[in-house]
Parts: C-alpha cells; structure tokens; sequence
C-alpha cells in the first residue's frame, strides 16, 4: 500500500494524531485520532499561578491515540512530524528520560526520570519578577510562561529542583528527543523564540547575556531550521518501523496555519483555548532587532525563513470555560446540580436568540502579554439584559473584538487580506461566536474542518 506520514499534535487540553497519505488530488487525511489528556494539575511551588501537566498523562493519551489507529497504516509509515503548545518547558534526565516496553500494539515508551511541564498559561512570573531579569537580544517580548523565564524562577526560587536534570525542550522537543534517543535535545527556531532569549537573525540562544546572571546554559537545547529532520526513530513504536525520519518539533500555531493556508491574501482567525489573528509578512520581511513591549501583535517565524504576524490573545475558549464553570458553581451553591457539559448548549441557544446585546464586556480574565495587568470589565449594563442569552452574545462578541483591537480591520485591509479562514474547537462548536467574527469582520469568512496542527505537521514532512 501507499506509504504514511503520521502527524502528532500535543495540546493543551487534547493529543492528536493524524495518518495523512499522498493520493492523485493531493494530500489527504486517512485517519486520525485525538484523546484528551486531563492533565492539568496545580503546582505546589508556585501556588495559584502555576500551571502545570502531567507528563505520564500526556503520553499515556498519545498512546491511546497510536493504539486506536490502524495497524497496517501504521506499518506503512515513513515520516513523524510533530507539533506541540509552544513556550511551555519540561526537564529531564537525558539518559533516563523514558522506559521503552511492549504495549498491545509494538514497543513504547513511558516518561521516567521527568518533571512536570510548565505550560504556556503558566502564571508564577509576576510583572515585577520578569523586570528583574536581563534584557533578551530577540524581537520578541519575554513573559511569564515563556521556558526561559520559568527556568530563571525555579533558579531563584527553587535552584535545587534544577539540578536534578541536565535537558530540557518543549513537550514536543520531549518527545522527538525520545523517539530518536538523542543524547541533546534538538529544537525548532519555532520553539526556540517562544522561550525568550533567542535571537532569530543569527539562530542562536542569548548565551553571552544568560551566562552573566548564571542561567543553567547546559540546559538549553541545540536549535535547527524547521522541516529538518531531526533523527531516525531507534526501535519501532506501535508497529511504525524502526528507522522512521522524525522532523525537528514544531510550533502548533505555525502548524494549525500550514494546513490551511494556501494564500497570502488569507488571514487565519483561530479561537481553540486561547485565539490567534494572522497574517504572513511579505517575502524577505524580518522584524525589529527589538520588540516594542506594548505592541499587541507578535512576529512569529514561519517556514523557509517567512514570518506571520500574529495577534495572539492569551483569552479564547478558556474565556467560555471559565463563564461556564462560574455558572455550574453558581447552580451548586444554589443547591442544584448541573453537569457542564449540558450548560454549553444552553447558553449557546439562549444567545441565539438575542441578536443584539447592549451589554459590552472585555473578556480579558487572563490579562494579555501586551497588558498582563488589564483584567475583565462589564459595563453598559442595563436592566433589561441580564438574561443568560444577552450575556452569552455580549461575551462572545467581546472575544472577537478583543483580537479585533489587536490587529484592526484597516491593517488587515492595508496588507491586502481578501477573506478569512476561521478554525479552531471554539469556533466550530459555536455558532455565536461564528456570527460575531462575520458582523465585525467585512471579509468573506470559510471554516476548515480540517485545520489543525497534527495534519499540518504531516504536511511539512
């Protein structure tokens, strides 16, 4: 049969893996699988602002998700691509980092001696905290979430837990480095500039200005090009054969954007747990040597040296969660019992039903990486909207107007976008929100089924 390239995607709520196939009309999907990993977990060290994943969990879905696939396809597999959440770090040791053993399905493997990940929501490093810390030499803003910047918290706060490892990469990075058995991770310029301290002119890490503060260097990964390969897998795994070319990890976004976007005349608008507005830069764009902290719009390096400019606004689907889970506790304490899952239709329907809303609300509960002290406000609040549905609608509404004030209609108009591609579980699953991003945006709008990261990371392979 034909040969495979398997795309895996390491989320921030879910694991996904796609089987995609060349056919006569091009590339297509002949399988896939997510799993969620329910494995988010408080942090002890860093109280109510950390943010951290189990790592068992997350491999343990991945697994689930390869066993659910079909044998013989995976037998036919030549090719790993691999993307994952950016800016998030997990340690380990490298010559302990994983026990293969024999599952149902072939070899593989389980984390052994492996912290927690730090994810990208991550909050322990305050304003004040990220201040204190050397200027990075990089276009990109450092904040809290961002590898480097949990690395020099744990050196001030809790330097003995650092000692325990010598690498160190994204989940994604984890992952490849495991599958290849590399003695030294290897990681993406994508990866590499979600960190902090990473200069994407010259690819290289801010070595000179982390080894003057006694940043742990050692840790740092080596960073390659993205659609490099990063190694052979070195035993077969869930009956992919032994050999197998594994890509360099990528960034999800980037990801999610390569396996829609056909035109630089598209702008991607993406609302999953949190939501992105992008754009690609013309050929031969490079961003400021410095990054100007207040600009809401970030440059994040792309493919064959491209950049897109990305508004990336830290509230999304979380936002809606968030609303969801305060309306099931409000019912709890009322004495009444409803389950979440049965509140999301509701309140979707009940906004369906108010078009219009006065109510205006700024959803930003998580602060923004431009503003990460601007928090949530409700005002025009008059008597006769306070129904679930009005404030549903506004809330929605307000998600989409807040990427919209990150990077306007006008810019989008200036760089020539004729049409929006809208992705993302938020957005397919909503209808409000769909409604709101078509009233406030005067572009076409085409929603993708197919966009995601895991079949992205395939089509770089």
């Amino acid at each position: 049969g034909p040969t495979c390239v398997l795309g895996i995607d390491l989320g921030t709520t879910s694991v996904k893996a796609a089987l995609v196939t060349g056919t006569e009309r091009g590339l297509a999907v002949a399988q896939s699988c997510s799993r969620e990993t329910q494995a988010h977990s408080g942090s002890l060290e860093a109280g109510p602002q950390g943010m951290e994943q189990d790592v068992q969990k997350i491999i343990r879905a991945l697994n689930e998700c390869l066993a659910a696939l079909p044998q013989q396809q995976l037998q036919r597999v030549t090719h790993i691509g691999i993307s994952g959440q950016m800016h998030g770090v997990v340690f380990w040791k490298s010559d302990k980092g994983c026990k293969w053993s024999e599952s149902g399905t072939g070899p593989a493997f389980e984390p052994d001696k492996v912290s927690y990940l730090v994810t990208w929501q991550d909050g322990r490093c305050s304003p004040t905290f990220l201040s204190s810390l050397p200027l990075p030499q990089s276009h990109v803003s450092l904040a809290t979430g961002f590898g480097c910047a949990t690395v020099y918290w744990y050196l001030k706060n809790s330097p003995d837990f650092l000692k325990a490892y010598d690498a160190a990469g994204t989940i994604q990075d984890y992952v490849v480095a495991m599958l290849c058995d590399l003695k030294k991770p290897l990681m993406s310029v994508q990866n590499a500039t979600s960190w902090g301290y990473f200069n994407c002119r010259s690819k290289s890490w801010n070595t000179d200005i982390l080894k003057k503060s006694g940043f742990p260097v050692h840790l740092l990964p080596e960073v390659g090009d993205p659609g490099s390969i990063a190694g052979r897998t070195t035993c077969a795994w869930h009956g992919i054969p032994k050999g197998a070319k594994v890509g360099i990890a990528l960034g999800d976004f980037q990801c999610s954007v390569y396996s829609c976007l056909t035109e630089r005349t598209d702008a991607v608008l993406n609302v999953s747990t949190s939501a992105q507005l992008t754009i690609s830069m013309p050929l031969g764009f490079q961003p400021a040597e410095a990054p100007d902290p207040s600009s809401a719009v970030t440059y994040f390096p792309y493919f064959n040296g491209d950049y897109l400019a990305v508004a990336a606004s830290l509230n999304g689907g979380n936002v809606l969660a968030t609303f969801v889970g305060m309306v099931a506790q409000w019912t709890q304490e009322l004495g009444l019992q409803v389950q979440e899952s049965a509140i999301y239709p509701r309140i979707i329907q009940a906004a369906l039903a108010q078009k219009h809303s006065k109510l205006s609300v700024h959803p930003t509960i998580f602060g923004e990486r431009h503003l990460p002290e601007q928090l949530a406000s409700v005002s025009s609040i008059g008597a006769s909207e306070l129904s679930l549905g009005h404030v549903t609608r506004a809330l929605c509404r307000g998600i989409v107007e807040n990427l919209c004030s990150m990077l306007p209609v006008q810019h989008l108009e200036e760089t020539g976008v004729r049409r929006i591609l809208g992705s993302g579980s938020a957005l397919a699953r909503n209808e409000v929100l769909r409604q709101e991003v078509e009233r406030i945006f005067p572009f076409p709008v085409v929603y993708g089924k197919d966009v995601d990261a895991a079949v992205g990371a395939a089509m770089v392979m």
